[in-house]
């Protein structure tokens, strides 16, 4: 089996999130904002438990499609329509939560917020939040303001745009921590991408 095969499309800096050993067999995994499951290949492929959501028909329709030929235990009941500020599953639910090119789509800063509170809801205590979100770190003179905490970026598209301060006092706000610290890529100064890892206090 080829490594494409193996691991599929995956997020590079999830994949080293799986190589530090942090997402394990025994945890129960959520993907949310899951699109088409470019980053549920490998764990469906070796028997993780593996959740997903999108507000996508289309997109569920391809994760329950590639969870039903990978894995042997799947049920179509863990992709389901639903959008990321408002999910059905109960309160701390998931080990590990998956937010991929997910927030930057917030319509304003309360919409951010509302995702970011619902992620944290169903992350069980000691539990880890894995986001990678556009930012506006490297790039603040080359985007244009346009209301409402969205920006113009350099290669054309809109985005909800955070920066250091924001997510540090977000992280502070929801009483977590950094398990990582704050990376961000500057893509030939069109765009930069952050990966923002969080982990949720044991009370």
């Amino acid at each position: 089996m080829s490594l494409a095969e193996q691991f599929g499309n995956i997020d590079i800096y999830l994949f080293d999130q799986l190589l530090k050993g942090r997402i394990t067999k025994d945890m129960r995994i959520l993907d949310a904002g899951c699109g088409s499951g470019r980053n549920l290949v490998y764990f469906l492929r070796n028997g993780y438990t593996v959740y997903a959501v999108d507000r996508s028909e289309d997109a569920i329709r391809a994760v329950r499609e590639l969870g039903a030929m990978l894995s042997p235990v799947w049920s179509e009941e863990q992709a389901r329509v639903e959008a990321v500020e408002r999910m059905s599953f109960a309160t701390e639910s998931f080990d590990f939560v998956i937010s991929n090119a997910v927030l930057h789509f917030a319509e304003d800063e309360a919409h951010f917020q509302q995702m970011m509170e619902e992620l944290w809801r169903v992350l069980a205590p000691g539990g880890l939040l894995f986001i990678r979100l556009a930012s506006s770190i490297g790039i603040e003179d080359r985007i244009k303001p346009l209301g409402n905490q969205r920006y113009l970026l350099p290669d054309g598209s809109t985005r909800f745009l955070v920066n250091e301060e924001t997510m540090l006092e977000t992280t502070a706000a929801l009483e977590g921590s950094l398990f990582e610290p704050i990376k961000t890529v500057n893509v030939a100064g069109l765009r930069c991408m952050s990966t923002w890892c969080l982990k949720k206090p044991v009370t």
